[in-house]
């Protein structure tokens, strides 16, 4: 890290996670923010959070595992029904679809405008979504929806521009992005793992039915990331987010780093 890393980091602390009351978790896909934050979730809940999820996609085209004759207009409903249930496994009952195809076919103004007018109707303090600066990811719809909504993290408060999308403004005051490689704010979650496991496992049976190879090895990987990210936070098991607050989120790039 940086001289100047150094300084910015001690002169303007990362925002702690827990000390927002209104969260806003945006997924690509059906299944994607209980993949990347379903134990942090539950814990949140537990700490009397208010919490909304908005999945972009439909997922109409995850057909791998869907029973075979199932046409993509069928799955969307599914996927859908899937989503409502694995929310309320972690306590949430607030989720809003904006209905885009899987697969990137959508413009990605029409994708911005449409989260901003959610944004602008939930205002949260906070808002969670996919690390769109991960070298790794390939999939279009995670970096489409970690990208705008990091876009629209910073414009949030801005009340003429977010009229520009026929939206409201709203009290953004930090983003934390899931699935992400450089964590700086973690959440117990030990108590909590059991319960994402059955949301995403229990619940999203069109992705993962009984018998799929996939269970094994994402639930293998979920008690890992666990652990890694208890071990370098003291928690014993945590989920990772990287953080930024509205400090870090213009002009900064060693709040990047």
């Amino acid at each position: 890290m940086s001289l100047t890393g150094m300084i910015l980091k001690y002169a303007a602390p990362v925002p702690k996670i827990e000390a927002f009351g209104r969260y806003l978790f945006v997924g690509p896909h059906p299944d994607d923010i209980e993949i990347g934050a379903g134990a942090a979730i539950a814990a949140l809940r537990k700490m009397g959070k208010k919490i909304s999820f908005v999945i972009c996609t439909d997922g109409r085209y995850g057909l791998e595992h869907a029973p075979k004759g199932m046409t993509p207009g069928e799955l969307i409903e599914v996927r859908k029904q899937e989503a409502v249930a694995s929310a309320a496994v972690l306590g949430v009952d607030d989720v809003t679809f904006l209905g885009f195809s899987d697969g990137g076919f959508y413009d990605l103004p029409d994708l911005r405008a449409a989260l901003a007018r959610v944004i602008g109707e939930k205002k949260p303090d906070i808002i969670f979504a996919p690390d769109p600066a991960v070298t790794s990811e390939c999939h279009i719809d995670h970096l489409n929806a970690g990208t705008v909504s990091r876009q629209l993290a910073y414009f949030a408060p801005y009340a003429e521009i977010m009229e520009q999308y026929g939206a409201d403004s709203a009290p953004v005051q930090a983003i934390a992005f899931y699935m992400t490689a450089k964590p700086n704010r973690f959440i117990h979650t030990a108590p909590y793992l059991t319960q994402q496991s059955q949301a995403v496992f229990g619940c999203h049976k069109s992705q993962f039915p009984e018998g799929c190879a996939d269970i094994s090895s994402i639930s293998l990987y979920l008690k890992l990331r666990a652990y890694d990210f208890g071990i370098r936070s003291f928690k014993g098991k945590a989920e990772g987010f990287r953080v930024l607050g509205r400090t870090h989120m213009h002009c900064l790039p060693e709040a990047g780093s």
